[in-house]
């Protein structure tokens, strides 16, 4: 891919790349900085050049700095005394250069601040990290502010980075096939560059190997043994099962259940570090096997108590309120483990919609059922709903307050449940056909603190 840009307008940028036939295509690029969901970048989109308008190409507005007396004068000494040093030194020219692709002028910036100040001046070595197969976390080519950032959230159990690079990240898999579904990715994620450039990426869904057709795919499934994830069934209830899949002994599936991930979350960016988590799987039976639909995955040991790391429903299984069903078998497990729990932050757009509609209805599915003698007010503290739901205080008191339930009466909070509240739940309750039932999970936790090794 190209490592110049172009800008059309105030809110879209153009990536440029040539696939195996030599055809030049461009992404075009949403930014949504005046939006809210900054990081959504679902509506990216490879095309080819006739669909670009090139009459109205706009240079990128920069903009100047205001700067102090002060500074300005130490600036003008600094400059004369650079041109001293180096007299035989010459600017670049602030005029654009012209480039003919296709026959037709485009415009291009390579001097341009808005290049430079997107990227850090390591515009180049972020784009040659990009494309190699290996773990980005690792790579020297990063700057050392993204390192800094990378290790201290890595410390902290977050598998996020900052959106600097965004840049570096455009989305690379035209189209992926995973069973009897064939699925347009959302995001970014470091396949191997040559699989990229194809026009499918070919996923086995049982142990979640890409191939580059579909005959090496037929050709894998004649020898693949797994007709299910690996690891530990720990719970199964009509045809919903859910597997434990340790990320140092399975190491193989759960970097590949990672890049199939990253194809539908953006802040995901760990990758082959798999060694200090757990997988839970959730998957549907058939007769040719467990399907997978969702995962979500947990650190050994969290020192802040999270109980999830990353969660994710696959597309072909989403509105259909297995994001919720995913949600509370975490919370499910949190309950086995006598602590509450909570995700880590930041949230993906879908999933603060998933947790915030889980907690809205798990408390207010707790509140309803307050029993209490004839005439007198139920009463129930924060604690003991943390207690009955594992789920975080914080996250309780933002939910209560979203839902605008605290109110302040007589010197003390009490909460008040309105009459649209209590309809909007019981009509979401009725679509809520799938639960988790505790019965059906046979699961011990561990202290991994006491073990040697993970």
């Amino acid at each position: 891919m190209g490592g110049i840009f172009y800008r059309l307008d105030e809110m879209g940028e153009i990536f440029s790349r040539l696939d195996e036939m030599g055809r030049i295509f461009y992404l075009l690029h949403r930014d949504l900085q005046s939006c809210k969901s900054l990081y959504n970048k679902r509506l990216d989109e490879w095309v080819s050049i006739d669909r670009l308008d090139l009459t109205k190409i706009q240079p990128p507005k920069t903009e100047e700095k205001k700067k102090t007396l002060s500074q300005q004068s130490v600036s003008s000494k600094q400059n004369q005394n650079s041109s001293k040093q180096n007299p035989n030194q010459i600017s670049l020219p602030g005029s654009p250069d012209l480039e003919q692709v296709n026959g037709i002028n485009l415009t291009q910036f390579p001097s341009s601040s808005l290049v430079r100040n997107k990227s850090n001046s390591s515009f180049g070595r972020k784009r040659k990290a990009v494309q190699d197969e290996v773990n980005f976390e690792n790579e020297s080519s990063y700057s050392k502010n993204s390192e800094n950032k990378t290790s201290s959230l890595r410390s902290g159990g977050s598998m996020t980075v900052h959106h600097d690079d965004v840049i570096t990240r455009v989305k690379n898999v035209e189209m992926i096939e995973v069973g009897k579904h064939r699925i347009k990715p959302w995001y970014f994620a470091p396949y191997p560059i040559e699989l990229t450039r194809l026009p499918c990426i070919y996923i086995c869904e049982f142990c979640l190997k890409y191939m580059k057709s579909l005959t090496c795919l037929r050709r894998h499934r004649e020898k693949c043994t797994l007709f299910h994830p690996p690891g530990n069934e720990i719970y199964r209830k009509d045809n919903t099962s859910f597997f434990e899949i340790d990320g140092r002994k399975h190491k193989a599936y759960s970097q590949n259940l990672c890049l199939l991930a990253k194809l539908f979350l953006d802040h995901k960016t760990l990758y082959y570090d798999t060694d200090p988590f757990l997988f839970y799987v959730m998957t549907e039976f058939d007769s040719e096997g467990f399907h997978i639909v969702g995962y979500f995955s947990k650190e050994k040991e969290s020192s802040e108590d999270y109980n999830v790391a990353c969660i994710l429903t696959l597309p072909q299984y989403q509105r259909n309120g297995l994001g919720k069903l995913l949600i509370e078998f975490s919370y499910e497990l949190s309950k086995f483990e006598g602590k509450s729990g909570h995700p880590e932050k930041p949230l993906s757009d879908l999933g603060l919609l998933s947790y915030r509609s889980y907690w809205s209805q798990t408390i207010l599915e707790i509140l309803l059922q307050l029993k209490s003698e004839e005439g007198a007010t139920p009463v129930i503290t924060i604690n003991e709903i943390c207690e009955m739901t594992s789920i975080r205080k914080e996250d309780v008191i933002s939910t209560l307050q979203h839902l605008n339930l605290l109110q302040y009466y007589k010197g003390q909070y009490v909460i008040c449940i309105t009459k649209d509240v209590l309809e909007s739940h019981m009509k979401s309750m009725k679509k809520r056909k799938i639960r988790i039932d505790p019965k059906c999970l046979h699961w011990q936790p561990k202290d991994w603190s006491k073990r040697g090794k993970w």
